[in-house]
């Protein structure tokens, strides 16, 4: 299985995985650094619920990182912001990486 290489991993997220609905608003798990790829580009994706959102930072990881919908995430530059979505990518026999994709508000 050929994953993303970690070299390329030159950023550092900070990830407060999502853990629902609490009686005062939503709970969240401890914060977690993730090394990551970073790459601040405006464009528009659609939710897991299927609305169409701006999306104005991704990040890619090795594959497994757990970053759910509504997680909040502390970018290297002290932004925080929120997953839209998060998706496993398997290159299967085409030779690319396996790595994870999180598309952030």
């Amino acid at each position: 299985m050929l994953t993303i290489p970690a070299w390329t991993l030159i950023h550092r997220v900070q990830v407060e995985p999502y853990l629902g609905t609490g009686p005062s608003g939503p709970t969240y798990g401890s914060a977690v650094e993730v090394r990551c790829l970073a790459e601040d580009k405006t464009r528009l994706v659609r939710s897991p619920s299927g609305d169409e959102v701006v999306s104005t930072t991704t990040f890619y990881s090795m594959p497994g990182t757990v970053a759910p919908p509504k997680s909040r995430i502390t970018l290297p530059s002290g932004r925080r912001t929120v997953v839209i979505a998060c998706y496993d990518r398997d290159g299967g026999t085409l030779g690319t990486p396996n790595h994870t994709e999180v598309q952030l508000q």
